[in-house]
């Protein structure tokens, strides 16, 4: 049944509801675990009739597939779309975002032979969605025509694509390398492009939005010069600033529909803080024990869960012990499954396959799973941890309870301080509105990457507009380059290479890496690594995890971007231990405050990986470390940084050991509190300790305490340092730097407030994972707590009274 259909029928479900009997049983046998619980009501679909204008093909297509009615969104989103206006819809997870621009582009598409450009962020979604369309067509035998074009479309059929298709489903990356610089082989298609679809538009944020905004300033050129003008429909999780953020990526005022006709069933969402294990140090029960918990009780209660982890390595550890109670038995169908970025395509297609015909009972996934991809219907969400901003945790719990069901989320913190933050101050969350998607298209190094594609799609002129930067100043500086010639007023390619095979438009460097399984003499390909997180996770020495098998990485070929793994059975799992240093470049603002300087500029960022630490599986203890020898990660960024004048910090402090302490405390939540203020991840922004020459950085040591390290990662001590004047750094995540940083300047006063006020309120005696971060509280007798010593760095930074970080 269709979800308009389904809508017209409400489900009452009763107090014997399974999901109902495991919110009684979680909240009876752990109540004091719960800080927050709260139950959102469901609410009836509200439905109009199909537009009188429908062809009639397309109306008894609808009505074969259960649909005799619109919900009131996809309706009003009809009426704007087919008037030629761009449009941007934000409503909940499944509430029928896909007819919203299916319907128009298939009455154009039926009536006018108009052709539309589909375009999703994941190669999964484009699948998914030219699935959904064949469906629709068959019902209908609408002979409407729509095929995926991505990197794993055989070179033998793109050419029936180019000219055949009438719906042409792909992704940014894909129009940005393998269509625009052809465009001339599509010139029929861009003749008659009509409608652009741009899905899970929140996901075009930071660098990738960025990038993406640009291809689309590149495809609205090209459809210009073709003498075509395409309405764009835009599709969005609820974000903050939908209409801001669509107009970013397009370049044009649109219209936003955000009223949800759908029908939701009753949720239930518990937020869950480990119990303490250790009361002195503030110490808790690890996040992972207490979502397989229950993700255990669920399961066993027949209730389908998806459990939700923050990274890569966290999603093959819970799987690993989820398998460990459901999955003993090889000769039994496996009834736990991981799904996460890095496996092959045909390993995940399996697993949704799976999933939406019922046969997994749980899935544990990263973020791969958050975004629209159809895996049916699943009762209970857990999340790991706080996601980082309130979107994404909506987003990922809007995963359970389709279909009017009831549902629970469970949101379970870790000892990070932002879930500590959210987590006992549970109305934070509830009453926040999600946070605004930023994008900065004119960023001056995404704008003369695409200022080159263009130029090697189209001529420039004098005249032309590309962004809002001066273009004849970037055409001008391209051409002292080589890489343009100019004839009179317009400027040419030169160039034998085409330009967008060198741009990444979701990393800082090209290439991902292959992991080889060479077991038993085999050479098979069993995952893909991005360039990003390869040196953190294919170092020599590594175990490496798919579905929760082990193999041990041998050998990395960095160049030619393979890593060459063995089958091996291990107790442990393997992570990455890095340090971080930076030198400023150059200060665009400062102020000095007495002895204490803040300031905001460009920085030149080393990232290095010397090392890895064997962690057994359950115990969590530390079991040995191993080395690590790869290459220097280097970008030139953006930051803000405090600094204190030696003087002051010799009064302060009775040796320089205790102030570098204090100095990494305060960096870690200031660096948690900057992320809620920015309104971004955590993993946006980085955090470092060190002085501004890059002569010594500092990080947390094997014991726990502070230590200061040289270039080459040897150890120093601060006392015989002739200068010591530390820093603590937030700097924007990115090369060139997306415009992070400069808020963080202009708000340092709640940086420095809200970091206070977060270590002042933690129930620890001396410092935890929960304020401070991973530093061991020393003997009290000693007189040194390291909570202390971070609230007396904070104190200097701090020019005003205190301000909190919501």
């Amino acid at each position: 049944m269709s979800e308009a259909a389904a809508g017209a029928v409400q489900v009452e479900a009763g107090n014997d509801d399974p999901v109902r009997r495991l919110v009684r049983r979680l909240d009876a046998r752990y109540k004091a675990r719960i800080t927050g619980n709260v139950v959102l009501p469901g609410r009836p679909a509200r439905l109009l009739p199909l537009p009188d204008e429908l062809d009639p093909r397309l109306a008894s297509a609808l009505r074969a597939r259960g649909v005799a009615r619109l919900y009131s969104h996809q309706r009003e989103a009809w009426d704007a779309v087919t008037a030629g206006r761009h449009t941007v819809v934000v409503t909940p997870t499944a509430s029928g975002k896909t007819l919203c621009y299916n319907l128009p582009v298939l009455q154009d598409a039926l009536t006018n032979r108009a052709k539309a450009l589909y375009l999703f962020p994941t190669k999964a979604l484009s699948q998914d969605q030219v699935a959904e369309l064949m469906e629709l067509n068959d019902a209908g035998n609408l002979g409407i025509r729509a095929f995926t074009f991505d990197g794993d479309t055989p070179g033998d059929a793109r050419k029936a694509v180019r000219t055949r298709g009438d719906i042409v489903v792909s992704n940014p990356d894909m129009l940005h390398q393998g269509v625009l610089p052809h465009h001339t082989k599509w010139a029929q298609f861009f003749e008659n492009l009509r409608y652009v679809v741009i899905d899970e538009m929140h996901s075009y944020r930071g660098v990738f939005g960025s990038h993406v905004a640009n291809v689309i300033r590149r495809l609205r050129r090209v459809c210009r010069f073709y003498g075509s003008d395409p309405v764009f429909v835009l599709s969005s999780a609820t974000i903050a600033n939908p209409a801001e953020l669509a107009e970013g990526l397009i370049g044009a005022p649109v219209t936003v529909v955000t009223d949800s006709g759908a029908p939701v069933g009753e949720r239930h969402l518990l937020l869950w803080n480990p119990p303490v294990v250790n009361a002195d140090l503030g110490i808790r029960a690890s996040a992972r024990s207490q979502a397989t918990r229950i993700a255990r009780m669920a399961v066993k209660s027949g209730l389908k869960t998806i459990v939700f982890a923050q990274s890569r390595l966290m999603v093959e550890v819970l799987t690993r012990y989820l398998k460990d109670v459901f999955d003993s038995d090889p000769r039994r169908p496996a009834r736990v499954a991981a799904y996460r970025g890095g496996y092959l395509p045909g390993q995940r297609r399996e697993t949704e396959k799976a999933l939406r015909a019922g046969n997994v009972d749980c899935v544990i996934a990263t973020s791969a799973l958050e975004l629209g991809v159809d895996i049916g219907s699943l009762d209970v969400c857990v999340l790991n941890g706080y996601p980082g901003t309130i979107a994404a945790t909506w987003q990922r719990l809007g995963r359970a309870g389709r279909r009017q069901r009831p549902s629970l989320g469970v949101l379970v913190a870790t000892s990070q301080p932002l879930d500590q933050y959210i987590i006992r101050n549970p109305e934070f969350f509830l009453e926040s509105s999600p946070e605004h998607a930023r994008i900065d298209p004119d960023q001056l190094l995404i704008l003369l990457d695409h200022v080159r594609c263009a130029a090697f799609e189209l001529p420039f002129r004098r005249g032309d507009r590309f962004g809002n930067e001066n273009l004849e100043e970037l055409l001008t500086y391209l051409e002292e380059h080589g890489v343009l010639h100019r004839e009179a007023d317009t400027w040419h390619w030169t160039e034998d290479s085409y330009p967008a095979q060198s741009v990444s438009l979701r990393s800082v460097a090209e290439g991902n890496f292959v992991v080889v399984d060479t077991t038993g003499g085999r050479r098979d390909i069993i995952a893909e690594v991005d360039y990003s997180s390869a040196a953190e996770t294919l170092y020599e020495g590594a175990i490496y995890m798919v579905q929760a098998q082990t193999w041990q990485v041998e050998r990395l070929d960095w160049t030619g971007r393979k890593a060459f793994v063995t089958r091996t059975e291990v107790d442990y799992y393997t992570d990455a231990i890095d340090y971080t240093r930076l030198k400023i470049l150059d200060r665009f603002e400062h102020r000095q405050d007495g002895h204490t300087e803040t300031a905001h500029g460009e920085v030149h960022l080393v990232r290095r990986i010397p090392g890895y630490k064997k962690i057994r599986y359950y115990s969590h203890e530390n079991i040995g470390y191993g080395n690590i020898d790869l290459p220097d990660q280097e970008m030139h960024t953006t930051a803000a940084w405090w600094e204190v004048a030696p003087e002051v910090l010799a009064q302060c402090f009775p040796n320089r050991q205790q102030a570098l302490d204090g100095f990494l405390g305060a960096a870690y939540a200031m660096h948690h509190v900057a992320a809620l203020i920015a309104m971004s991840e955590p993993q946006d922004i980085g955090r470092a300790v060190g002085d501004g020459d890059a002569r010594w950085f500092a990080t947390v040591g094997a014991d726990g305490r502070g230590q200061m390290r040289s270039l080459d990662g040897g150890e120093r001590d601060p006392e015989h340092e002739t200068r010591f004047r530390p820093a603590v750094f937030l700097y924007d995540n990115y090369p060139g730097g997306v415009g992070l940083a400069a808020p963080l300047y202009d708000q340092r006063d709640r940086v420095i407030g809200g970091a206070a006020q977060l270590i002042r309120d933690c129930d620890c005696r001396h410092g935890c994972p929960a304020c401070i971060g991973p530093i061991l509280a020393s003997d009290e007798a000693r007189g040194f707590s390291p909570k202390a010593a971070a609230l007396t760095v904070l104190a200097q930074f701090q020019s005003h009274g205190p301000e909190g970080p919501a």
